[in-house]
């Protein structure tokens, strides 16, 4: 696919401020840094890294909402653990418990499907579209600003995606300053090939979470199956593997301190060019609030599963990301606090204004900025609300399906074009996916002790965050809320697997007829949910047409500075480089980049999550490394830091040496930097990776897969 250029302005300035340790890098942008590139290590050809049609790029692909890499011709991809985990609770029971067990298919007949929802994305387009997207929104604020770009958007869209099997989206780079429309062939079925049990894929679980030395065998292995026509094709057995473009070759050697090493991945959002109003409320409000928020259905699962196998199992997959989201969410607060990153960025934005004051430009941005100020202070006014109704829709089950099923009937009486993103026809596979899985992740009492928890912050809020529809649906007390959830969940059929998916492809009038609880209530609150939706789209489409202002004036603030200037991130393809890297996390305490199996046994107590599984420790006391350890200390290697510059997103991310061969597997970021998201720091910021040495001898020596060594192109070594 053709690539469009960033302006040779933007690239002057690109190639001017990037530094080898911090920029989360557009494809596109990396000729201009072609000079850095080469001097940090770089053996290959920074023009090969902007095609999307070439290897490595054309072999990095979007799982889920993370990453993973084509790693044989016969689709093969490999990601986390932790980002397959949904996979392997989806395929496990009460009497087949993958998750403690781990999974090894010895044929293809024996791998096992995906979740129905469960997609994997290859970018082959990423083309600059801003005159197309912005040209009808010329002149419009509030809505109609924000309406104006979500029609051209979705135009470009539809247009996309007439060829078949393909999903295409329009993302913004710098805040509404420029626009691509990235297009990707989305492959539908999804195999669970290969998985380490959960004290390997997940070693220390929570304790050792962002913490660093690891000691985790996070990875797994999918494979990405098209129908016999090659083209994507829902799960059938007559299906055949993807033959990708590309794939990445596993180096036979493995790395050391100091060696130059490249990631690409899809780094799910950062913050770092938002205004210092917005770092301020990020610490002092929305953070700690989150977290708080969280906590509670931690609690609120375990609690219930100290005593509910099943349960347990059902939830896994959703405890696991609460936890995950806890601990960065306090990494993040923490790592914000112990920088004073409220007070930098306040210092910051201040020059840039004063700067800003001596320049032409300042008559024309300086209103626009000050609006953009105004627009964050009104959003926060009702941001405790917003949160609890965000966190209802995203962490239950059958309200989920009950208030997605009666948006979809909404904007069916629309046409397609104008239906909400997310309720078009092109989305409907992905909502038939959502439904039928939820009969293997939902339990009544778990869900109704969710909400519970939920509603009840909600019922202690001020009365200008009221919404008068959830007070009549759930009371104005605990013990209102706790009758109202009762009869609801008693009386509903959602719980039936069938009888979702007849109501998905149900007439509006016939869903507005039934007498089912849950779809009564989900149809009582969604006047609320819409209303709160209108308020945002009025408020963000003002900000997309005020923010590039902002941009603008900080890009060329960043220039004078000669600082590094790259869109955030927005869980579109991008480019990290930097090196092997130790880490001095505080006074005197300084850690060497790479850990070994020493370590894993170091930390066994033979209690979750520190129980390594027997085969395992059995593996290390043999002392069988050949083939695999480390030719200069003869340990067992298995993980390793680097300075990339990462995010949430980056997991599952292909670690490539200076050949461009398959190092390793991003996973983590350590505490100290897991603020990063929001501000870099050089100092303290590092990503820490699976040593596919460790992936390689775990597959030959522990939970043997011999055939699978083969197609990797790495076969097994023989006993000495």
């Amino acid at each position: 696919m053709r690539l469009k250029k960033m302006g040779w302005v933007m690239a002057m300035v690109l190639a001017t401020t990037a530094h080898a340790d911090e920029g989360m890098w557009m494809p596109s942008q990396l000729p201009s840094i072609g000079k850095q590139l080469r001097a940090a290590g770089f053996q290959g050809n920074p023009a090969d890294l902007a095609d999307l049609t070439k290897a490595p790029l054309s072999a990095v692909v979007k799982v889920g909402g993370a990453t993973g890499s084509f790693v044989s011709s016969d689709g093969l991809v490999l990601t986390n653990h932790h980002v397959a985990f949904g996979v392997i609770q989806y395929n496990s029971n009460a009497q087949r418990d993958l998750i403690q067990n781990g999974f090894v298919s010895h044929d293809r007949a024996e791998e096992l499907p995906a979740n129905p929802d469960f997609r994997l994305r290859v970018t082959t387009g990423f083309d600059k579209v801003t005159d197309k997207v912005l040209g009808a929104a010329k002149g419009k604020t509030g809505r109609a600003y924000y309406d104006a770009v979500d029609a051209a958007s979705k135009a470009l869209v539809t247009e996309c995606e007439r060829e078949p099997g393909m999903r295409c989206s329009v993302v913004n780079m710098f805040y509404g300053r420029d626009f691509y429309l990235v297009k990707q062939l989305e492959l539908r079925d999804v195999r669970l090939v290969y998985a380490p049990p959960r004290a390997i894929g997940n070693y220390g679980d929570e304790v050792d979470n962002f913490v660093w030395p690891r000691h985790s065998g996070d990875f797994t292995v999918l494979r990405a199956y098209v129908g016999p026509d090659g083209k994507p094709a829902d799960y059938a057995k007559d299906n055949v593997p993807y033959h990708p473009p590309a794939h990445l070759q596993i180096a036979s050697q493995g790395v050391r301190e100091g060696d130059f090493v490249v990631l690409a991945g899809y780094p799910g959002v950062t913050y770092r060019h938002r205004t210092a109003a917005e770092f301020a409320d990020q610490v002092q409000w929305r953070l700690p609030t989150t977290v708080d928020v969280l906590r509670q259905l931690q609690e609120v699962i375990e609690e219930i599963g100290h005593t509910d196998r099943q349960a347990t199992i059902r939830y896994a997959s959703q405890l696991q990301s609460l936890k995950n989201s806890i601990k960065r969410f306090s990494g993040e607060l923490d790592g914000l606090r112990r920088s004073d990153a409220v007070a930098i960025r306040r210092r910051d934005e201040d020059a840039m204004m004063a700067w800003l004051a001596t320049q032409p430009s300042a008559a024309t941005l300086r209103p626009q900025i000050d609006e953009v100020a105004q627009l964050i202070a009104v959003g926060n006014a009702t941001r405790e609300r917003d949160l609890l109704v965000a966190v209802m829709q995203t962490q239950t089950q059958l309200m989920r399906s009950a208030l997605a099923l009666q948006r979809l009937a909404h904007e069916r009486a629309k046409p397609d074009a104008q239906r909400e993103t997310g309720y078009q026809q092109r989305d409907e596979d992905l909502t038939a996916g959502m439904l039928r899985q939820v009969q293997r992740r939902y339990d009544p009492k778990v869900e109704k002790q969710l909400l519970a928890s939920l509603l009840a912050r909600y019922q202690k809020l001020p009365d200008a965050q009221r919404l008068p529809e959830f007070d009549a649906a759930f009371g104005r007390s605990p013990a209102q809320l706790s009758d109202a959830l009762d009869r609801v969940y008693a009386a509903t059929q959602l719980g039936d697997e069938a009888q979702r998916l007849h109501w998905l492809k149900a007439e509006p009038m016939e869903l507005a007829k039934s007498d089912d609880a849950l779809l009564v209530l989900a149809a009582r609150l969604q006047p609320a949910l819409l209303r709160i939706e209108e308020e945002r789209k009025a408020r963000e489409g003002d900000l997309l047409r005020l923010r590039p202002a902002y941009m603008d004036a900080l890009i060329a603030y960043r220039e004078k500075q000669g600082r590094a200037v790259y869109p955030d991130a927005n869980s579109t393809l991008r480019v990290s480089y930097g090196k092997v890297t130790p880490l001095e996390a505080r006074d005197a305490v300084v850690y060497r980049p790479l850990t070994t199996t020493a370590g894993i046994v170091e930390k066994n107590t033979g209690v979750e999550p520190f129980d390594a599984p027997k085969p395992l420790l059995d593996a290390i006391a043999r002392g069988d490394y050949a083939g695999y350890a480390d030719a200069r200390t003869g340990a067992m290697p298995v993980d390793f830091l680097s300075n990339l510059d990462t995010t949430g997103g980056n997991s599952g991310s292909p670690v490539l040496n200076a050949k461009g061969e398959l190092v390793g597997l991003n996973f983590d970021s350590n505490w100290e930097a897991v603020s990063a998201s929001w501000m870099f720091d050089p100092r303290y910021k590092r990503a820490i990776h699976v040593d596919l040495r460790y992936m390689r001898w775990l597959m030959d020596k522990v939970y043997p897969a011999p055939q699978l060594l083969k197609e990797l192109g790495v076969p097994a070594h023989a006993a000495p």
